[in-house]
């Protein structure tokens, strides 16, 4: 897939047409420019490392957003083996933009619960951009239960820009059925492992946010609201996310500082799009890594720092 640059990316997609049209010159002139190539190689690397370096929380957002990004199932097929996706709640319907399911990481038997979206607009149209139904979230705690029955832990991918908003949604509970997932994740007798991997849309990605471990890619956001929605309510106009991105604090830097998530999983200079597998190992050697501390506390242990992990978020201050 070609990788669409991003704006404050083309500055970089000049210099690589510059070095693009010296390597042409070279082979159709036969003219040695080894030394010129060298230099435009040097300048786009130390451009990159500029670029990337120095990301705002928007730019942050953007790539977090980018069409070419490893979705859930890359990432299933990538880092995970032999996934087996189980459909429906039970109660209403299936939802494609949560596959659920069986796999093996490493050496764990596990199940994945996970949002997904589309690459084009048929698939994203079936997907619902990621946005879950209730259905999504009651079929996620339907396959954590059976984690739970057969002793198998829960590792949770989390890419929606937020749960579906829409009528048939409200109808159908969408807010009751991701508070339930918040109350039974915290009582879930298994391990929890989530990972933020794209978007981390308010109670949508919380409705299987609860874990022992939470972790989150270097260029992923988690937000209560996105930026344009913020910038919506205090500025009165989208134009102003930038200023919103900052303000909210959703960057992975930021959580990590304010104690929100336990690890940042580092991703490809430019963003995971830039590079799938290097992406997926370094999830699937931090949730191996997180796995095997998990693994080995007793279940009430779990279920106790469980409990204090969420109940250390926020600070009261009283005058």
């Amino acid at each position: 897939m070609k990788v669409q640059p991003l704006e404050f990316e083309k500055p970089i997609v000049e210099l690589e047409k510059q070095l693009d049209e010296l390597k042409k010159h070279s082979k159709l002139s036969s003219v040695d420019l080894e030394r010129e190539m060298r230099a435009m190689e040097t300048k786009i690397e130390e451009t990159k490392r500029e670029i990337y370096g120095n990301l705002s929380a928007w730019q942050k957002v953007q790539i977090a957003r980018h069409t070419a990004r490893p979705f859930s199932l890359d990432y299933l097929r990538l880092a995970f083996s032999d996934f087996v996706e189980l459909r429906g709640d039970r109660l209403f319907g299936d939802d494609a933009a949560m596959p659920c399911g069986f796999a093996i990481i490493g050496e764990y038997r596990c199940v994945v619960v996970a949002h997904q979206k589309g690459r084009d607009t048929k698939e994203n149209v079936r997907r619902n951009f990621g946005s879950a139904h209730p259905e999504g979230y009651r079929k996620a705690l339907r396959v954590m239960r059976l984690a739970e029955k057969f002793q198998l832990p829960v590792i949770s991918l989390i890419d929606t820009p937020g749960a579906y908003p829409g009528v048939g949604a409200e109808e159908r509970h969408i807010s009751e059925s991701i508070a339930v997932n918040l109350s039974e994740m915290m009582l879930l007798r298994t391990p929890i492992v989530a990972s933020i991997i794209g978007e981390g849309g308010s109670g949508g990605a919380l409705g299987i946010g609860v874990a022992d471990r939470v972790l989150m890619l270097e260029n992923a956001y988690y937000s209560v609201i996105s930026p344009e929605g913020c910038a919506a309510i205090l500025w009165k106009h989208r134009s102003h996310a930038p200023e919103a991105a900052e303000a909210l604090k959703l960057t992975a830097a930021d959580l990590k500082d304010l104690e929100l998530i336990d690890e940042v999983i580092p991703e490809p200079l430019g963003g995971a799009h830039h590079g799938h597998e290097l992406a997926a190992q370094n999830l699937r050697d931090a949730l191996l890594s997180h796995l095997d501390h998990l693994t080995k506390e007793s279940i009430d242990t779990l279920l106790q720092k469980r409990y204090e992990k969420f109940r250390r978020m926020g600070k009261v201050f009283e005058a």
